[in-house]
C-alpha cells in the first residue's frame, strides 16, 4: 500500500511562534476552497485538534511517536488522511524538541521524516531583521533529512520590515511562502493547561477559526503552499485499521517487573489474526462521557471500541441525569472537571447511577478528569464516590511522558501490559484504602499510580489505545461477561 496525499508539517523554532494560528488557518482556508483537508497534531495534545476539527470539518487526530511508537505514525496518518486532498500537520514546541532525554523521539522533525513531508517553518520575526537568515539557515542545515520547503514570517511590522527579512532570506535559498503582519492576537483564551477547549466555547471558537483563516488566506500564498505539499514523498504503508488491530492476538502478558525496573518500549504491532468478529459476538453498549467537562479523547479509542463490538453512546455528565439505556461499560476521559465541579456535583442522579454501575462490577475506564469524577469529592464538593479518595486543585503542574506497566489485573489491562502515556494536571488525589494500584510508572521518578477496584481502572495516565489495541478488546469482552 502507498499513501501519497499531499501534506505539510507546520513547525517553528520554538513554542509561541504562531504554529497554531498558521496551521488552523491553513486548514480552514484550504477547506474553504473545497478541498478535503485532514488535520493532525504532533504530540499528545487534545485541545488543538478540537480547533483543527472546526477548521477542516473532519476529526482532528494526533500523531505521537512516543506513545504509539514510530512504526505507527505512518499508518495512523494514512488512516486519518484517507480520501483527502491535503493533510496539514501542526508540530509541537520547536522543530527539533522531543521527549526529554530521548533525542529526536516524538519531535516534529521525527514525525516529518516518518511522513516524508516537507516542513513549513513559522518564524516570529518581531524582534529581528537580518538575523532571520542565520536562524532559518540553522534549522535548515541541522538535520539534512528534514526538508524545509519554505518559511512563513509572523508578526512582521511593516513593508520595510518585510523587505529586510526577504532580502536576508534570499541568501538561504528558502522561499517565503507567507507574511503575517503584527496584528492583535486572535481571541483564543487559555487557562492553566493551554487553550480553552472547543467544547466549552463553540461559538467563540468558530469565530476564532474564521479569523485565523482570513489572516492566513490574506498573508500566505496558498497555491505555492499546495505545490510544496505535492512534493511530499510517497509513504510505503497502508492505513491503520481498527478492526484489524483490535482482533489481532495480543502478545501474552509478561511477568510484572519490580517497580524499580524500567518497562521497555511497547510493541508496535500485534501478531496473528483472531477469527472472531464483532458481528459474531454481538454489540454491547459502552457509554463514553462527553460534553464540556470531558473533552479529552482520541478518535481511535471510539473506533477501537466499535471494532471490538461496542455500541458507543456519548452522554454529557453536565446535562444527562442517567446513563444511556443498557450501559454495560463506561469510559470517562480527560478534561476540566475542576472548572465544572459545581455542575458535576449538582447532578446527583447521574453520580448515583455511575456509582451503582461501578458497584455492580461493570467495567469502568477513567483517565485523569475521569479519575477525579470517580473520587469521593473534588475541591470539597461531592463526586461519584466510587473511589475512597479525595481530589483537589494545586499550583503544581505535573507534566510529561511516562513509561508504564500494569501492576494489577483490571478490566482494561492484564498485569504485565506495557504502555506509554502522558500526564498533564494540576490536581492531587489523596487515596483511602481498599484499592490496588493501576500502573507502575517511570517518569521523573518510579512510583505506583492509579486505582483498580472491581471493574474500575482509574488513573492520571492518558494512554493511546492504538499502541495496545488489545485493551479495547479486553474492555468490551469484560462488558459482555460482567
Amino acid at each position: 500500500m502507498v499513501t501519497s496525499v499531499p501534506r505539510l508539517v507546520i513547525a517553528a523554532p520554538s513554542s509561541g511562534s504562531g504554529k497554531t494560528t498558521v496551521a488552523t488557518g491553513l486548514m480552514a482556508a484550504f477547506a474553504a476552497r473545497g478541498l478535503a483537508v485532514s488535520a493532525h497534531k504532533v504530540g499528545p495534545d487534545y485541545i488543538d485538534p478540537g480547533y483543527h476539527a472546526l477548521a477542516a470539518g473532519r476529526v482532528g487526530r494526533t500523531l505521537d511517536a512516543y506513545m504509539c511508537g514510530p512504526d505507527l505514525v505512518g499508518p495512523l496518518f494514512a488512516h486519518g488522511s484517507r480520501g483527502c486532498d491535503l493533510a496539514v500537520v501542526e508540530g509541537v514546541m520547536g522543530l527539533y524538541d522531543g521527549a526529554a532525554g530521548e533525542g529526536e523521539l516524538a519531535s516534529t522533525a521525527q514525525v516529518a521524516k516518518l511522513l516524508r513531508a516537507p516542513v513549513v517553518l513559522v518564524v516570529d520575526a518581531s524582534s529581528q531583521s537580518r538575523s532571520v537568515a542565520a536562524l532559518v539557515h540553522g534549522f535548515v542545515s541541522w538535520d539534512p533529512e528534514v526538508r524545509v520547503g519554505g518559511v512563513i514570517l509572523n508578526k512582521v511590522a511593516s513593508d520595510r520590515h518585510e523587505g529586510m527579512l526577504r532580502e536576508a532570506l534570499e541568501s538561504v535559498g528558502v522561499p517565503v511562502l507567507g507574511v503575517l503582519r503584527r496584528v492583535p492576537q486572535v481571541d483564543v483564551p487559555g487557562r492553566h493547561l493551554g487553550l480553552v477547549p472547543v467544547g466549552e466555547r463553540r461559538g467563540e471558537a468558530m469565530a476564532a477559526v474564521a479569523a485565523m483563516a482570513a489572516q492566513v488566506a490574506a498573508g500566505c500564498d496558498l497555491d505555492a503552499l499546495m505545490r510544496v505539499a505535492r512534493g511530499a514523498g510517497a509513504l510505503s504503508c497502508g492505513g491503520w485499521d481498527a478492526g484489524e488491530a483490535v482482533f489481532s492476538s495480543p502478545p501474552p502478558p509478561l511477568p510484572v517487573p519490580s517497580l524499580g525496573a524500567v518497562p521497555p518500549d511497547p510493541p508496535s504491532a500485534l501478531d496473528g489474526p483472531c477469527p472472531q468478529t464483532p458481528d459474531r459476538l454481538g454489540a454491547v453498549t459502552v457509554a463514553v462521557a462527553g460534553g464540556a467537562a470531558f473533552t479529552f479523547s482520541y478518535a481511535e479509542h471510539i473506533e477501537l471500541l466499535r471494532a471490538a463490538g461496542a455500541e458507543v453512546v456519548v452522554f454529557d455528565p453536565l446535562r444527562d441525569e442517567q446513563l444511556p439505556d443498557g450501559t454495560r461499560g463506561l469510559v470517562i476521559g480527560g478534561g476540566f472537571p475542576e472548572v465544572f465541579c459545581a455542575e458535576l456535583s449538582g447532578n446527583e442522579p447521574l453520580r448515583k447511577a455511575v456509582a451503582a454501575l461501578a458497584e455492580s462490577g461493570a467495567p469502568v475506564a477513567a483517565e485523569c478528569a475521569g479519575l477525579l469524577y470517580l473520587c469521593r469529592e473534588l475541591d470539597g464538593l461531592p463526586m461519584c464516590g466510587v473511589l475512597d479518595a479525595t481530589a483537589r486543585m494545586t499550583e503544581r503542574l505535573t507534566l510529561g511522558y511516562r513509561d508504564a506497566v500494569a501492576v494489577s489485573d483490571s478490566s482494561l489491562a492484564a498485569a504485565g501490559t506495557r504502555m506509554r502515556g502522558h500526564e498533564f494536571h494540576r490536581t492531587v488525589v489523596e487515596p483511602g484504602a481498599g484499592t490496588a494500584p493501576a500502573w507502575g510508572v517511570r517518569g521523573a521518578e518510579r512510583r505506583v499510580e492509579g486505582f483498580v477496584q472491581r471493574g474500575v481502572h482509574a488513573s492520571y495516565l492518558h494512554t493511546h489505545w492504538a499502541s495496545a489495541p488489545g485493551v479495547a478488546r479486553r474492555f468490551v469482552e469484560r462488558c459482555r461477561t460482567s
